[in-house]
């Protein structure tokens, strides 16, 4: 289990007290998680008991990590106590091998990248070896509670309100077997590219026959005209073996090295060359990006920036610190420079345009961000959050959390009358908050 900070967790307001009706979830990757908890955990009476707390609206909010699901029991104590579910974390090679079969299978692949958890990558994922849903002895409950059973109520009523949570979102499976939904996609698409980009290759190199007949380029071949095809050992019909035991030719000798230039020496074009080599780098960046757009690698083409964004992206990415003053000097706005590249940094495109950018967000996820806030949060002398659009201040300590059109969330603290930004960005106020707070 992982105990140090990770960005990749999630957390989620308590569930309310729930009077009789179903305790298991509804959909088919919640069922099937209680029932391989069920199956590990196969005594009545701690399941019984399990429901029952599930129901009590006794947890706290919920978060989900790499490894551990998490949440705080209130069970007429002084304090609260935590109890926690952990979860082995599968090797590298064993993700790997889980994208490679799921890329033979089309229809998997297509609702992968939908945004959808299809049922049947269960079958990808036994392929390679890897297990979504615990295994007997892997689901390890650990609770502040006194009570004899293993599993005690509480860690059964965790595990009973983790599959309400993947009635809502079935990627939190990944999430706990460490795997969180964004990486999850990227891998999937590196694989799809690479396989792409393999055909296309094959494609290339396979010899058109109609062209080798119109140019009689067939006819030398079939003929034994000496070129370097028909000089080659396979077609002089030697063996490989004895082939490969033949004493290497000697390289040619290396051409003399250029003279360096002088130092005062004017480049030929009166331009440096360290621009140049930033203008390829970026070249060759946005060329994959449009080649795996088109090849469907990735949901949608990369945007085009505007002179600012570019410039603001340039003084933010470009590993020569004096490239920033040079923008500074040459821009048409040097004054914001600065902060626009601190945004940049933490968040790229994304998190620039929240800096610059007021909106009315409108929908569930300001409803539960409200929730998170109000329920996730134990310090009761928490400062009154004013709203003003999508802007969260809290009164008298100089922080704000910015929503984004993106759906996360981006801390801000203020200098000297002016918001800068703060860190970054994340799905969970609670745990942008909290980070900003600390820092």
């Amino acid at each position: 289990m992982n105990d140090g900070h990770d960005d990749r967790v999630r957390g989620f307001a308590a569930f309310p007290s729930r009077k009789g009706g179903r305790v298991r979830g509804q959909s088919w990757w919640s069922r099937a998680w209680v029932e391989s908890m069920e199956d590990g955990w196969p005594e009545e009476e701690p399941l019984k008991k399990g429901r029952t707390v599930a129901r009590s609206g006794r947890l706290g909010p919920l978060t989900v990590g790499p490894g551990r699901i998490a949440a705080q029991v209130y069970d007429g104590a002084d304090e609260p106590y935590t109890v926690v579910l952990g979860l082995p974390e599968p090797a590298e090679e064993q993700w790997d091998a889980l994208w490679e079969r799921t890329a033979d299978r089309p229809a998997e692949t297509e609702a992968l990248l939908a945004g959808e958890l299809p049922p049947d990558l269960l079958e990808a994922a036994e392929d390679a070896r890897l297990g979504l849903f615990p295994g007997y002895g892997e689901l390890e409950p650990d609770c502040g509670c006194d009570e004899p059973d293993h599993p005690c109520a509480h860690a059964v009523a965790l595990g009973y309100q983790f599959s309400w949570l993947l009635d809502e979102e079935p990627q939190l499976l990944l999430l706990v077997r460490g795997r969180d939904w964004s990486t999850a996609l990227e891998e999937l698409k590196s694989v799809l590219l690479l396989r792409a980009l393999a055909e296309g290759s094959e494609a290339d190199d396979v010899p058109d026959a109609g062209d080798a007949e119109d140019t009689g380029e067939g006819a030398d071949l079939a003929g034994g005209q000496p070129d370097e095809l028909t000089d080659s050992p396979a077609a002089a019909g030697i063996p490989a073996a004895e082939a490969y035991a033949r004493p290497a030719a000697p390289l040619p000798a290396l051409p003399p090295l250029p003279e360096p230039p002088d130092d005062d020496t004017e480049p030929v074009t009166g331009i440096e060359a360290d621009p140049l080599e930033r203008l390829v780098a970026d070249a060759a960046v946005r060329a994959r990006e449009l080649l795996a757009y088109i090849l469907g690698a990735a949901g949608e083409p990369p945007r085009p920036l505007d002179r600012w964004q570019d410039t603001v992206r340039i003084a933010a990415t470009h590993p020569d610190p004096r490239v920033p003053a040079r923008l500074r000097d040459s821009c048409d706005r040097p004054q914001e420079l600065d902060r626009a590249v601190a945004a940049w940094r933490w968040g790229g495109a994304a998190a620039l345009a929240v800096l610059e950018e007021t909106w009315q967000p409108e929908g569930p996820g300001v409803t539960r961000a409200r929730t998170a806030l109000s329920t996730g949060w134990e310090d009761e002398d928490l400062p009154e959050l004013v709203v003003r659009d999508n802007r969260w201040t809290l009164s008298g300590r100089s922080l704000q959390l910015r929503y984004g059109r993106d759906g996360r969330w981006y801390p801000y603290r203020e200098r000297s009358g002016t918001w800068w930004p703060a860190g970054p960005p994340a799905h969970d106020p609670v745990l942008a908050l909290a980070e900003l707070l600390d820092g």
